[in-house]
């Protein structure tokens, strides 16, 4: 079972700037579909950003939510063999405890936005936006 680790939460101020990372242990993240998913406080899981999986080959196809685009974006780190998630302009309803998911049977053709389609969850990272 591969454990999927988030880090880079912290609290900021309206306007800043914070950087997410997600690594895996157990297997290299790059033979996984990587997806971002945040929940605020009393309210549902919802998708942030995806990767595709490559089967260890380069990184294919990205998305990120219609309602975030712009500011945020998912990139892949071949050095440190990482998924990042910049995010931008960061506003107080970003708000939220932001997951990272591995997906580890893929279609690397398939960007995947629903939760349900992710196995391997890690604990999340907070992330507070004050105005």
């Amino acid at each position: 079972q591969v454990q999927v680790v988030e880090s880079g939460g912290g609290s900021v101020q309206a306007g800043d700037s914070l950087k997410l990372t997600c690594e895996t242990k157990g297997r290299q993240i790059n033979w996984y579909a990587v997806g971002w998913f945040r929940q605020a406080p009393g309210k549902e899981r919802e998708f942030v950003a995806t990767l595709t999986g490559s089967a260890g080959g380069p990184r294919g196809g990205t998305a990120v939510s219609e309602s975030l685009k712009g500011r945020f974006t998912i990139s892949y780190d071949s050095a440190e063999n990482t998924v990042s998630q910049q995010m931008n302009s960061l506003i107080p309803e970003d708000t939220a405890i932001y997951y990272c998911a591995a997906k580890s049977s893929y279609d690397s053709r398939t960007l995947y936005t629903r939760a349900q389609e992710f196995e391997n969850w890690g604990q999340g990272t907070q992330v507070t936006v004050s105005s």
